[in-house]
């Protein structure tokens, strides 16, 4: 979901690049660290620096040794055929080594090495964190609203108003409060597709991002072709985050044929994704997305597509023999009326599909109910209990398959010896989970976050017990409720 671009003047290419060449300024020193900013004691007790000891978390999270051992997890899904069994690489009884960042042994009765804090995790399971390929964090502001509208409704209703009222302190109060419930939720990677224009808004959303620790793509969306702020956010903002990445977001439409063309060329020359919105409605056929995206050569494995619902068979094919990657919304697809994508056809072609929770209008950072959603939308509408994608499908699509899609399964997605240490555990002991039958399907089916007992990002732990570390949740909360009741006043005044 996004907003709808006003059609600007045709850009040219020099435009666009004017500053790339230059060299940027020295950077912004942003002031976080890779892990959460935040401190103080709410009535819920967050886990606090000196309590991290018992249960694994050790050393600064920038320079420090890390080295945890996740010790007797009763099953460990790894993602990975080569480390354990069946296609989700399952390991029973098996242990999780993490040395600097990065994830270094898993297998039973690992030895701890010298220095080593050991995290019990016995009765729990381990896999890898949940990438989230396509949100929206800042419109948290408008969690819950405009429930009676249509996509088009919603920016109406929603997002426009809202977007134009924004100042950096609202833009970190949002950020932050969805950013760190996606974490809670059990969200180790996530890209945010931003059409938030000013420097100093940019900053804060950033400066929000890094500051939970959360592994993050900023995907921007220049209104216009103004390769210096965009070269400018990237340098100064995003390059200098170690857990920060960059796209060039863009929405195709024939209307605004050239200003795609400006993105996909700067998306080129920086080396970085496209990300584009694509028929998330009906009516949007008319824009020809996938014609554009195929005029301006952008189809390819750089390319992410966002919803896709109501591509042909011929644009799905055309998806498929050039890699282009895509990103599937169904909980926002459902509460916005947009219908459902065709991700049955999308997996039988073999298309790299990762889950997205869009932001405002999943309203929520539940990723279970995301995986569950997936499936039932396709069985529903095939009225087949079997068809694609089945339990494994979704699992390996909410993690390795999202970073598949970003073009990252090389370092995260998977616990595999080598990648980045980017791990949840789950806490199977609760009245919506239990008892034990089948634990691959019930994470699926009956995990909601509550059952997310602990989040490592880069090997650094940011929710250990079932809390998270050294937030204090109540004041975030409040923050945002100071934030949204400011620009509610400011809209009513206006």
């Amino acid at each position: 979901m996004q907003s709808i671009p006003t059609p600007p003047s045709a850009p040219s290419r020099r435009d666009l690049l004017t500053g790339l060449g230059l060299a940027a300024a020295a950077p912004l020193v942003l002031g976080v660290t890779a892990g959460p900013a935040l401190r103080g004691r709410p009535a819920q007790q967050p886990v606090q620096v000196d309590q991290i000891a018992q249960y694994g978390q050790v050393g600064d999270p920038v320079q420090g040794d890390r080295t945890v051992l996740l010790r007797g997890a009763s099953l460990v899904l790894t993602m990975d055929p080569a480390v354990g069994n069946g296609p989700l690489g399952a390991v029973e009884n098996a242990d999780v080594l993490m040395q600097n960042g990065t994830i270094t042994a898993v297998g039973t009765a690992l030895r701890a090495p010298r220095g080593a804090r050991v995290v019990d995790a016995s009765g729990k399971l381990a896999m890898p964190g949940f990438v989230d390929t396509h949100t929206h964090l800042w419109q948290a502001v408008i969690r819950g609203g405009c429930t009676d509208r249509d996509l088009f409704g919603w920016f109406e209703g929603c997002t426009d108003p809202q977007r134009g009222r924004l100042t950096p302190s609202a833009v970190h109060s949002f950020v932050r409060l969805a950013a760190l419930d996606a974490v809670q939720s059990g969200v180790t990677t996530l890209v945010d597709w931003v059409d938030i224009f000013s420097y100093d808004l940019i900053e804060s959303y950033v400066r929000a991002l890094a500051g939970t620790g959360v592994r993050f793509t900023y995907a921007m969306f220049p209104p216009k072709p103004d390769g210096v702020l965009v070269t400018r956010v990237k340098k100064e903002l995003v390059d200098p985050v170690p857990l920060g990445s960059f796209q060039v977001a863009t929405h195709a439409a024939r209307a605004v044929q050239d200003l795609n063309r400006a993105h996909w060329d700067i998306a080129q020359d920086m080396g970085v994704m496209l990300n584009s919105h694509v028929l998330e409605r009906p009516e949007q056929r008319a824009d020809d997305p996938i014609g554009v995206l195929t005029d301006i050569g952008a189809l390819g494995p750089r390319l992410l597509i966002n919803h896709a619902i109501h591509l042909t068979d011929a644009e799905i094919a055309a998806v498929a023999e050039h890699d282009v990657r895509a990103a599937h919304c169904p909980l926002s697809n459902m509460r916005l009326a947009s219908g459902i994508m065709r991700l049955t056809e999308f997996g039988r072609r073999g298309v790299k599909v990762g889950l997205g929770l869009d932001g405002g209008t999943n309203d929520s950072s539940d990723f279970h109910a995301l995986m569950k959603t997936a499936i039932g939308l396709q069985r529903a509408r095939a009225t087949d209990a079997g068809v694609f994608p089945q339990v494994h499908d979704v699992l390996r699509m909410a993690t390795l398959g999202g970073a598949e899609a970003l073009g990252i399964a090389d370092r995260v997605g998977s616990l595999t010896p080598g990648k980045r240490a980017d791990v949840v555990v789950v806490d199977p002991a609760a009245l919506n989970f239990a008892p034990r039958f089948d634990w691959v399907g019930q994470v699926v089916f009956n995990g909601r976050p509550e059952n997310v007992d602990a989040v490592f990002v880069d090997g650094r732990a940011l929710k250990l017990g079932g809390r998270l570390v050294e937030v204090d949740t109540d004041r975030v909360v409040r923050e945002a409720e100071a934030a949204a009741a400011r620009l509610r006043a400011a809209g009513q005044a206006g």
